[in-house]
């Protein structure tokens, strides 16, 4: 089933009533809304004037549904997650910390791989030449030891948005104000979904920065992150302005958990694919497996 992602960009109240989320607006003449809790996997908060009450957070959380806060800026900065998300959380925990240096080697290369073969798609479906990317994706050895995953974004970027003076950089010009938008919406899918397979999403298997609440997920996102470009090329394409971060771009962007992928040969929304492969990483954790399972674009 895929859940619904609601975005609140205006002052509000939320509360809950008979399982719903109710939502009021302070505005004279605009009526009471609401919405199945069970139908929501995110709900993301923009305005600083919006209150909710303990009650929906805590139905919220229970139902595993997302809820993301935004900073001044408009960007997400905080995730909401149930302290328990799995039934036998405390054991796959267990088997994550005490994975093998050398699986966790393994996992990353797999992982690489897979983003530099994806974004080597991406190029391609965009008759661009990615015959370095296709070369490096064979090339990675355990653990990227040669860091072939920062030399392929390089010129994966290069290659991808002609416009003069782009370089990915989080306060670079526009559309890296999009691909921010975007990576912080899936950062929370990829959060969501980890917790859901009663995984800690702050242990990676390569991200180590002690300041970092979401290493794991850092991790596992990379080769979904081709989606998220896709999505915002287009916008660029499109021929709507895009230097600011609007309410229109940011509805369109919402809409990356819903994107359909293709994986393990069938297609599937995003947000169900994410919850396959952080199932997969579990197998690999457990030992009934050495393979993660990730999309292919294309």
């Amino acid at each position: 089933m895929i859940k619904r992602t609601l975005f609140f960009g205006n002052p509000a109240y939320l509360s809950t009533r008979n399982e719903q989320l109710v939502v009021n607006f302070p505005e004279e003449g605009r009526q009471e809304a609401t919405i199945p809790i069970e139908d929501l996997g995110y709900v993301v908060l923009e305005d600083p004037q919006i209150t909710v009450t303990n009650g929906l957070l805590r139905k919220l959380v229970q139902n595993k549904t997302a809820v993301i806060t935004c900073d001044l800026q408009h960007l997400p900065c905080s995730l909401l997650q149930p302290l328990v998300g799995h039934t036998e959380q405390t054991e796959r925990m267990r088997y994550q910390l005490n994975a093998s240096v050398p699986l966790k080697k393994n996992l990353w290369q797999q992982t690489v791989s897979i983003k530099i073969e994806n974004q080597a798609s991406h190029l391609l479906q965009r008759n661009k030449n990615a015959l370095k990317l296709k070369r490096w994706a064979k090339e990675v050895k355990s653990g990227d030891a040669q860091n072939h995953e920062a030399i392929a974004a390089a010129y994966y970027f290069q290659n991808l948005f002609d416009i003069e003076g782009f370089s990915r950089n989080q306060k670079g010009i526009a559309p890296n104000n999009l691909l921010n938008y975007g990576y912080a919406i899936l950062r929370a899918v990829t959060a969501r979904a980890l917790v859901s397979s009663g995984l800690l999403p702050s242990v990676g298997i390569y991200h180590r920065n002690k300041y970092n609440a979401f290493c794991l997920a850092d991790d596992i996102m990379e080769p979904y992150r081709p989606y998220v470009d896709t999505m915002v090329l287009d916008i660029v394409l499109s021929g709507e302005p895009y230097d600011e971060l609007n309410k229109e771009l940011k509805s369109e962007l919402l809409g990356i958990p819903a994107m359909d992928v293709m994986i393990d040969g069938k297609q599937s929304p995003l947000m169900n694919a994410m919850s396959r492969t952080t199932n997969s990483l579990y197998e690999c954790f457990l030992g009934s497996s050495r393979r993660l399972l990730y999309p292919e674009f294309l």
